[in-house]
């Protein structure tokens, strides 16, 4: 049985990213057309009970998002599809936007049909420039064959996107902070309550979705809630976009249902293939740098919302970096902070001076200079950036850390006795040997 399944990537690398042509003969807009015979909130059901749950990494239910939104009585609402796609190792939605932008133009046009919205717009990084071209090429002709601007496809209907880009700021794939930028203020995140259904774009209501998200939207309204939760498990509904990279075999982005394991998603050679040059595999990292990190014996956990939440894990962004046995455990998380100390807005201080913090001890550690005592206060810094960071992005700089202090403490003292299991960080000469 393939653990494939091209739901929503099928038209990738097949049609003319931007030719309407191409993309209707290839099914494009049959759920648009599905969707202009249906009511709003027929179709916010289909989407509750196809459970889609969003795909950017906080994994919030859509169909609750979109019904939210709907209940709303204020007016204008805007459309934001978030395509900062920022975190490193995620390189997912860069295949959507480049190789089928009609696909997530055409959720666009839904979600503004659902919210009576007439203005969408899409925050694409700065760094996929030749992307942003492509997909403003892709918004030309659609508005030419029909399907974009006014009286869309008759129906009365008018709606219009518009391109915006940041300069490469992580935090603005917060989407607070994603709405600041698009208004032109400077990229920080918002103190919440109020929600962005209420608050949102130039203070009014709005919904914010990442790319994939909306990418699924047509496929939903076409085949029904039903039918797109059983492509899943019954709690994480339709496929999952990952990206495989780091020391595995077959690097790239697959869709595969929610319910194949790690394990498969790590060797099977229709996924990741295994670990290079037979090496073994030392844990892998999901979600991106601010996800949690993996071992050996969490490898046959079904890859899915609640089963890695039950383990301790989670989807994120949808990221796997796979590191093999020649990783130091100490030297990886001394990269993933050294991020986050660039990254980091500077708005609050246990995200600002947190990750520094630990990376100072982190580097103490590496140099064999560290005593138990830093341990302690390392423990100590995670639980305070946790706790007391402004946004989620600071709250979850220290998960990669925290994973990591739990499955290889051991790691981390003998690292106080000049021992690095990886022989990265002491010359033999520093061992002593």
């Amino acid at each position: 049985m393939s653990k494939i399944n091209k739901l929503i990537s099928g038209n990738c690398g097949v049609i003319c990213p931007d030719c309407t042509e191409d993309y209707v003969k290839a099914g494009g807009y049959q759920g648009l057309k599905k969707a202009f015979t249906m009511k709003p909130e027929d179709i916010i059901g289909e989407v509750k009970k196809a459970k889609l749950l969003g795909r950017g990494g906080a994994a919030y239910p859509a169909g609750s998002k979109w019904e939210q939104l709907l209940e709303i009585p204020e007016f204008p609402k805007y459309i934001v599809i978030n395509a900062d796609e920022g975190e490193p190792g995620t390189f997912k939605d860069k295949i959507l936007l480049g190789q089928d932008p009609l696909r997530v133009i055409e959720g666009m046009i839904i979600a503004g049909y659902v919210f009576n919205s007439h203005d969408g717009y899409i925050y694409i990084r700065g760094e996929y420039r030749a992307i942003q071209k492509v997909f403003q090429s892709a918004i030309d002709n659609a508005v030419k064959a029909g399907y974009l601007g006014k009286n869309i496809l008759g129906s009365g209907f008018e709606f219009n996107i518009h391109i915006m880009t940041g300069a490469g700021a992580y935090v603005c794939g917060e989407n607070s902070a994603l709405l600041n930028s698009i208004e032109g203020k400077a990229g920080r995140p918002r103190i919440k309550p109020p929600h962005l259904a209420e608050v949102g774009l130039f203070l009014l209501p709005t919904l914010v979705n990442n790319v994939e998200s909306i990418a699924n939207i047509p496929t939903i309204v076409l085949e029904g809630g039903d039918k797109y939760l059983s492509y899943g498990t019954k709690d994480s509904g339709g496929t999952k976009l990952i990206c495989l990279s780091g020391n595995v075999v077959n690097r790239g982005v697959y869709e595969i249902p929610f319910g194949v394991s790690l394990r498969d998603a790590i060797y099977d050679p229709q996924l990741g293939g295994g670990i290079p040059n037979g090496k073994k595999l030392k844990f892998f990292h999901l979600g991106g740098q601010s996800g949690p990190i993996g071992g050996e014996a969490q490898l046959d956990t079904p890859y899915c919302y609640k089963a890695l939440r039950n383990a301790g894990l989670s989807v994120g962004s949808g990221a796997i970096v796979v590191m093999d046995e020649d990783v130091c455990v100490i030297d990886y998380l001394k990269g993933v902070t050294e991020f986050f100390i660039h990254e980091s807005c500077g708005k609050c201080t246990p995200c600002r001076e947190g990750n520094k913090q630990i990376y100072a001890i982190l580097c103490k550690i590496a140099a064999g200079e560290a005593v138990q005592d830093d341990l302690v206060i390392l423990k100590r810094l995670i639980d305070t950036m946790t706790i007391a960071s402004f946004c989620g992005l600071g709250q979850s700089a220290a998960v990669a850390l925290n994973t990591c202090w739990k499955l290889f403490k051991t790691e981390f003292e003998d690292h106080l006795h000049k021992k690095c299991p990886a022989q990265v960080c002491f010359t033999e000469q520093e061992r002593g040997e």
